[in-house]
């Protein structure tokens, strides 16, 4: 009788501990959110969007490391998007419309489709993901930005202790570009897909952006659209550079950015490698100690401190946020169950 009560309780937990392991509704749902399901299909062609044309393919480990992780970011975002609907903040079919004419705006309509393609998704798709981005940011604009309040003895704390970062040793020059290369086997990094193939088309090509600069074209946007180096997808903006960084690169390019005044943008450079480059001088910092009075210093600092908060706040808003979530990430479990095996097709 001592030996049945005894073993009781350990069938009891066994038997409660198997009707606790909540089963997946269906192969094809890999998490849960409160009741609101995250489909396979749903992972998988975020899957196939983030994944560069030419990059080889992963191995399996790989691939399902980089599900988990996609399955982990949509279960963040729809505990975001569920506590935006909560409180009214979901983003309006005007905002949405707003901001999807704005992301086609500088495309023709075959270069939108084209780029709809290489990323696998329709219309719809990216208005989806229009509205969950948007929705998202007011609520963390509520939540979070408006609560950061950054005192002027913040500021001057922080450049108190990091007073030697302000010394400049040498100027510094702050430069925007637009590059132009003559081969035809280097990739467009632009948002129109533009690509010089010879000299003779990247001379042209240059000519007819400094006639567009000339006529008061933006340079910003005319380096997102036509800029065929990396830097395109930031305004072709180099951020600050100091001087001697300069001597490492075509003296004809040197020569250009110590002689520019600032705002001034250069006529093409032909460098030496072949590429056309224009350039455009946003900034110069002078060499020795910058004061806290300057505006440039005091505003850096500002940014730098409200971007450190911001960024603690999200992540315990988000943390929060999920301790009063009900997840099931059955990917998770199967993965675990299976040694790390990919789920069948």
């Amino acid at each position: 009788m001592k030996l049945c009560h005894s073993i009781l309780p350990i069938v009891l937990a066994c038997v409660l501990a198997s009707c606790s392991k909540e089963v997946a509704p269906s192969p094809d749902v890999w998490a849960v959110v409160n009741g609101t399901q995250i489909m396979r299909q749903q992972v998988e062609k975020t899957y196939r969007s983030s994944m560069p044309a030419d990059s080889p393919p992963p191995s399996q480990a790989e691939a399902l490391s980089m599900k988990l992780r996609i399955v982990e970011e949509l279960i963040n975002t729809e505990i975001l998007l569920q506590r935006a609907r909560e409180v009214n903040l979901m983003a309006t079919d005007a905002e949405v419309e707003q901001n999807f004419a704005k992301t086609k705006t500088p495309l023709s309509n075959d270069e939108f489709e084209r780029k709809l393609q290489q990323s696998g998704l329709t219309v719809d798709d990216l208005k989806s993901e229009i509205r969950r981005r948007l929705s998202i940011q007011k609520l963390l604009n509520r939540e979070v930005t408006a609560k950061i309040n950054i005192s002027d003895a913040q500021i001057a704390g922080f450049y108190g202790r990091n007073k030697s970062q302000f010394d400049l040793p040498e100027p510094e020059y702050h430069v925007a570009e637009i590059v132009i290369t003559p081969n035809p086997n280097t990739p467009a990094h632009n948002r129109k897909n533009d690509k010089a193939i010879s000299d003779a088309t990247a001379g042209s090509k240059a000519a007819m952006l400094a006639k567009e600069l000339t006529n008061g074209a933006d340079f910003t946007q005319l380096a997102m659209d036509y800029s065929e180096d990396s830097s395109a997808s930031t305004g072709g903006d180099l951020g600050y550079n100091p001087e001697s960084s300069f001597s490492r690169s075509d003296p004809l390019l040197k020569h250009a950015v110590l002689s520019m005044k600032v705002g001034q943008v250069s006529a093409p450079l032909h460098l030496k490698d072949g590429r056309y480059v224009i350039l455009k001088l946003l900034g110069k910092e002078p060499a020795g100690q910058r004061e806290l009075s300057d505006v440039h210093v005091s505003e850096g600092i500002r940014q730098t401190l409200r971007n450190r908060d911001e960024e603690l706040l999200r992540a315990a808003y988000l943390a929060e946020t999920r301790n009063q979530a009900h997840i099931i990430n059955y990917l998770a479990r199967e993965i675990l169950e299976s040694g790390g095996k990919l789920p069948a097709d």
